[in-house]
């Protein structure tokens, strides 16, 4: 054998060798759907779930059920648009901001001055937002503006312009992400408004959360309306989340888990799908650039949160299994290709010699 076959045979197996790991990692890369909700101060479908899907207590939460049906409460920890990618104003709608423009969760529109509140105040707080499926990403909190009338729909112009909350990667602590922020002064009824973009994909979740400062009937008004009950939000609490569970058409694909580690969560049977098409996944349709996009910011580089749990980093939506596999197939073929070509040239210049 000569040296320049030497040298081929060797590259050749080199390219086979070095090709086999990156078709094992794409056939076993396996999509994962980020979930939660914002329980401090505790959103309207976590409020709502919280009340009972089938029998809820408020008023404006039988109005949710009435206009979107039991599965949004019962999905209360999937509020996202998978291909969002930082396009937040872009491609939710105005008067569609607490449903992120998904038809399923329309009832979470609804403009009323009675949705269940918590009592802020201004200053510091820590705020917790339930992750059933954790992952690596960015928390913005906005709030309305002075004047925030919750009778007429919401709009982006409705929140003051900056996030007054905004943190990456926070702790993970009990299921929960925690963290800090100030919260601005502000009287009466007022909403806050969360976006939770992923980094490890352009998945996003949105919550809407309805405050009241000052306490009391006065805090329960909006602008131009009359004083109201305005019941007190609650947060989910365990034995709840696994009860619903068992109705929920959330696949988090074996990720996440309320206590932040493996819950080992099996696909939904077909038929347990959002109403414009598969489950988890957005009416819109995705291009190839928007998939491929992860605007979120990086955060610390072995992916963990600061109380030392690992946050899964598999990203996209039901998407990326054909894709990975797709790539599997293709890289598993060309390291046979290059390893046939090896051999035919070995056995050609045994010929010749």
């Amino acid at each position: 054998m000569t040296a320049r076959a030497t040298v081929r045979r060797r590259t050749a197996r080199i390219a086979v060798l070095g090709m086999v790991p990156l078709a094992l990692t794409a056939l076993s890369a396996d999509p994962a759907s980020a979930h939660g909700s914002m329980t401090n101060p505790v959103s309207r479908v976590s409020a709502c779930f919280a009340e009972g899907p089938e029998s809820p207590d408020s008023a404006a939460c039988k109005a949710a059920v009435q206009a979107g049906g039991t599965q949004a409460l019962y999905d209360w920890n999937e509020v996202n648009i998978p291909d969002a990618a930082g396009r937040h104003k872009e491609i939710i709608p105005d008067g569609k901001l607490c449903s992120a423009g998904r038809d399923k969760y329309k009832g979470l529109d609804l403009p009323r001055a009675d949705w269940p509140a918590t009592a802020m105040t201004a200053g510091e707080h820590t705020f917790t937002y339930r992750a059933t499926a954790p992952h690596r990403g960015s928390f913005e909190l906005y709030i309305t503006k002075d004047g925030y009338d919750p009778t007429k729909p919401l709009t982006w112009a409705d929140l003051e312009a900056k996030p007054f909350a905004k943190v990456t990667d926070p702790t993970l602590r009990d299921g929960s992400y925690v963290f800090s922020g100030k919260v601005p002064g502000k009287s009466g009824r007022h909403l806050i408004y969360s976006v939770w973009q992923r980094s490890d994909s352009p998945e996003a979740f949105y919550t809407c959360s309805d405050v009241t400062f000052g306490g009391g009937a006065a805090a329960a008004k909006g602008a131009g309306t009359e004083a109201d009950s305005a019941p007190t939000a609650a947060a989910p609490d365990d034995a709840q989340i696994a009860k619903g569970a068992e109705k929920s058409t959330v696949d988090h694909h074996g990720h996440g888990g309320d206590s932040g580690a493996e819950a080992n969560h099996q696909p939904k049977a077909a038929g347990a799908a959002d109403e414009k098409g598969t489950e988890g996944n957005h009416p819109e349709a995705k291009s190839a650039e928007v998939m491929a996009a992860s605007t979120g910011p990086e955060g610390s580089q072995d992916g963990s949160a600061a109380d030392g749990q690992h946050l899964a980093e598999t990203g996209g939506d039901g998407s990326t299994g054909p894709m990975a596999i797709g790539g599997a197939a293709v890289l598993a073929t060309g390291a046979a290709v290059l390893f046939a070509v090896a051999n035919r040239r070995k056995t050609v210049r045994r010929g010749r010699g």
